[in-house]
């Protein structure tokens, strides 16, 4: 019998826990080490829980925004008939504990499908061992939360490790009324004046999904706008939604600190203003769990906000590690994750392998509506990364979305002139998610946008804008070369 690789993975994330099935099905001998449960923050306090927070906001936006139009009718009479009531309530502590719920059973699947591929997981927190072994293979201290340790010996490491909240100094959470992300599931009442910090991904799904639970919501964001990383089009739209929806959207507005003001919060802006509220959710950003694990003592160089450089086939500086996920700060998703762990294996394994490719990379924002993007973004564009032709469509043209009652969102797709190759595309819409994944087929194929002209959509459907999107740039590559 052969000799068989051992591969020790430290955090069990998306990118850890792909990497162990992975690992298992081409026969390696496979530990993961993880702190807190498999599946990670992702599955734990971030990805699953946020979103199954937003699928009850999202029912309730869906009721809100479109019950009249469609003709349903909605009678109570308490409060007065002059003045506006919300007809329909949630019960923060019962949809929170159903989070709970799907993130821990989650977990547990997870779990199971690692020991079930012939993986061993061992609870606690890994360190590196410093010095490898003149037969390449290295060591992984394993602590339990007990105290207890397990030396680990192992051919090859992935480091995924995840990250955790940043904090400001001055805005330091407790749980109760100032809150990260990971600790707001553990509210049983809605909150009635929530102010969220942070105008990225994190706090303006968060903000959307409040709102829309009823919480009166300020967003305060330090940009010109919210979700400044993003297509700037599609921003433009979600802002004018929350707007429109009742939020109090704060731009140049930077929190310098926040602190407790009798049973509510009291959020200063560095220009000296101040704004109260009943709780505050803090979404300033996230720092890689790279400390204190011996990572830069076996080799392995950190760049200096602490993630760690890696390459495109997920190898380190250090021979025999690799890492994935958000402590390699490439892109902050599961699904890069999960692929980026995938790589690691395929290649020390020796199995085909092809490496990281971010261009075909697609995201959403979990919204309403929802933002969906894959590939080349219209900031490529502007900044003559690529020289590409975009078409815009706004869904209210959609007689799908007419039937719906959707008014906000469009489809926007670029290719490239002459040859009409797909090379990005976004998507403004509810369950944007499934929408773009004609278009990150063809950018991931190179399908051109007469292959996506040319085939059938379904009348009526909102796919059918990305057929028409895609016919209108096909027109305008004829009217530009003749």
């Amino acid at each position: 019998m052969g000799l068989v690789t051992r591969i020790v993975i430290i955090g069990g994330g998306p990118g850890g826990y792909e990497a162990a099935l992975v690992a298992a099905q081409l026969g390696a001998e496979v530990t993961v080490v993880d702190r807190d449960g498999l599946g990670g923050a992702s599955v734990l306090t971030d990805c699953v829980p946020s979103k199954t927070l937003i699928a009850t906001a999202e029912v309730m936006t869906t009721f809100d925004s479109s019950y009249e139009e469609l003709g349903i009718i909605v009678e109570d009479d308490t409060p007065p008939l002059e003045r506006s009531a919300r007809v329909v309530g949630v019960d923060l502590g019962k949809v929170n504990r159903r989070v709970k719920r799907l993130a821990l059973a989650q977990s547990h699947d997870i779990s199971s499908a690692v020991i079930r591929a012939g993986g061993r997981v061992v609870r606690g927190r890994g360190r590196v061992a410093p010095n490898q072994a003149p037969d390449g293979s290295r060591q992984v201290i394993a602590r339990a939360a007990d105290g207890s340790e397990e030396t680990l010996v192992a051919d090859a490491i992935l480091v995924s490790t995840g990250a955790h909240p940043r904090e400001i100094p001055d805005a330091l959470p407790d749980g109760e009324r100032i809150l990260n992300w990971t600790q707001v599931y553990d509210m049983e009442e809605l909150p009635e004046e929530l102010i969220v910090v942070g105008s990225g991904v994190t706090g303006a799904e968060f903000a959307g999904a409040y709102q829309a639970l009823g919480s009166r919501v300020t967003l305060v964001s330090s940009r010109d706008r919210v979700l400044p990383g993003e297509d700037p089009d599609a921003a433009a739209v979600l802002e004018d939604v929350f707007r429109r929806r009742g939020m109090n959207v704060m731009a140049r507005s930077r929190a310098a600190a926040v602190e407790r003001a009798g049973d509510g919060v009291e959020v200063t802006l560095s220009d000296g203003r101040v704004i109260n509220g009943s709780h505050c959710l803090m979404a300033v950003g996230s720092i890689p769990n790279t400390a204190d694990m011996g990572l830069e003592e076996a080799g392995v160089v950190l760049r200096e906000s602490g993630h760690i450089k890696t390459d495109r086939v997920s190898r380190t500086s250090a021979p025999g590690i690799y890492a994935a996920g958000d402590c390699t700060g490439v892109l902050a998703l599961a699904s890069v994750a999960a692929m980026q762990g995938r790589i690691a294996m395929y290649h020390y394994l020796g199995d085909t392998v092809s490496p990281l490719d971010l261009r075909t990379v697609c995201a959403n924002i979990f919204t309403d509506p929802e933002i969906a993007t894959v590939g080349y973004s219209q900031a490529d564009i502007d900044g003559g990364k690529i020289d590409a032709r975009a078409v815009k469509l706004p869904l209210a043209r959609n007689p799908r979305a007419k039937m719906q009652g959707i008014r906000d969102g469009f489809v926007k797709m670029f290719c490239r002139p002459g040859t009409g190759i797909v090379v990005g595309g976004v998507v403004v819409a509810p369950r944007a998610s499934e929408l773009i994944h004609p278009i990150s087929l063809a950018v991931d194929n190179r399908l051109t946008v007469e292959q996506i002209a040319n085939a059938f959509t379904v009348y009526p459907s909102l796919s059918g804008s990305i057929a028409e999107v895609a016919r209108q740039l096909h027109t305008r590559k004829i009217q530009n070369e003749s």
